[in-house]
């Protein structure tokens, strides 16, 4: 299995919807992702992907 790096762009499923982030920061066994912005707050989505749970789509 090939880890994501900072930069990449992933894709992942939550709650069966389907979403694309860029990594942001690399863990262990699972990674940071930032996938939009939040209209009510004005400030980023993020959440942490296991790694066996992500596809690379545009690697750096």
């Amino acid at each position: 299995m090939t880890t994501a790096k900072v930069g990449d762009v992933i894709s992942f499923k939550r709650e069966g919807n389907s979403f694309e982030g860029e990594v942001s920061a690399i863990r262990e066994n699972s990674v940071i992702v930032q996938y939009g912005f939040s209209k009510d707050k004005g400030e980023p989505l993020i959440t942490i992907v296991n790694h066996k749970n992500y596809k690379i789509k545009n690697s750096k």
